[in-house]
This record gives structure tokens, sequence and C-alpha cells, in this order.
């Protein structure tokens, strides 16, 4: 089993973030700017703090990097509260005594990427400056809503500067197969062949 230097990947992130180049997006050609930080599920909280510390560098020390951190999340909470006829309030009190398939159905409604959460991202983008979004959030939202489709979803949202998806689990890269998330290290995604492995990225 291999042992991840969390500190060096941290290190690493922030080089990346850091340098022009990559804001620019210099060197993609017409590729979508989306790059995924897969990390070991189990080091979650770990992981969670290297964020926050990191957010907080970029956005304090010079050269200053204006990050936008979006969470699915508070993003998928705060979506279902701005429904009319307090669906949240209703679904809290639904949920203990309903079939979890139904209730599963009803989320992933609710909660569609194309219908809801896009515009939701495109809301919290809009008007705001930035220099990298990062998104976060994809463990707690499984499996109402899948990380593939988010991020198709978000390619005409997001397209002024990087997205960088912080992803529990694996992001498998091959020639012949493609490319899939595996969530967990254990839940294949369907494929999707856009994003980088930042990891691999150059600063």
């Amino acid at each position: 089993m291999i042992i991840r230097d969390l500190t060096a990947e941290e290190q690493h992130l922030e080089k990346v973030l850091r340098s022009e180049r990559f804001r620019l997006k210099e060197g993609l050609s017409n590729e979508v700017p989306f790059f995924i930080y897969p990390y070991p599920p189990h080091r979650e909280l770990e992981v969670s703090e290297m964020r926050r510390r990191l957010v907080t560098r970029l956005q304090t020390n010079p050269p200053q990097v204006r990050v936008l951190e979006i969470n699915l999340y508070d993003l998928s909470v705060q979506v279902l509260k701005e429904r009319s006829g307090d669906v949240w309030g209703r679904l809290l009190e639904s949920e203990p005594g309903q079939d979890k398939q139904d209730f599963l159905d009803l989320l992933q409604g609710m909660l569609d990427p194309e219908r809801h959460l896009a515009p939701a991202v495109r809301r919290a983008v809009d008007g705001r400056e930035y220099d990298v979004v990062l998104l976060s959030g994809i463990a707690e939202v499984f499996p109402y809503i899948r990380s593939h489709n988010v991020l198709n979803n978000l390619q005409s949202v997001v397209t002024g500067c990087p997205l960088l998806v912080f992803f529990p689990g694996s992001y498998k890269q091959s020639d012949t197969v493609g490319s899939s998330l595996v969530l967990f290290d254990r839940l294949r995604d369907d494929q999707y062949y856009r994003a980088k492995n930042i990891l691999s990225q150059e600063a």
C-alpha cells in the first residue's frame, strides 16, 4: 500500500494554483480547464484541514490568488431551502419513514445537475471576481449526485478560470479504456475524459 505524502501534495497544489501559467490556462489548447485532486477517502479530515490552510494562504500571502469555494453539500441544502413550500422541512420530516429508493429518486430529481445545481453554481459565480474555483463536498452528496454529471453540466458555467475538484477516491486515466472517477476507490462512475489530474500538472 502506497502511503501518500499529503504535505508534499499540499505544497504542489499551492505551487500550481499560484502559477500564472495555470491560472491563464496556458497549454490547454481548447481543453476544458477542469482538474481533479484525487485523495485517499480515509484521510478526508486531513484533506479538509489541508484545503482550509491552502485557501487561507492563497488569499492572504502574496501573490494573492482569489479562490471561490463551492461545497456541493452546502449548495444542495441551499437549493432545497430556496424551493417554495418549505421543501427542506418536509424532506426532513418525511425521510425517516419513507422508502429509501423512493427518497433517493425524489432527491435526485430535486437536485438534478442540469436543471438545479448548474444554475445554482452559475448564480454563485456570476458577478464575482476569482482566479480559481474549488469544488468539494463530493462524498457528502453521494448517492444523490454523481460526480461526472456535475462536471459535465459545469463545462458551460465555469469557463473563465480553472476548476479544481477535491475527489475522495481515484481518477483512473487510460489511453485504451478512457478515464473514470472511482468514488471511495470502490465505485466506478461513468467515464469522464475532460479533466486532468492536478498532481501531474506542472506549475
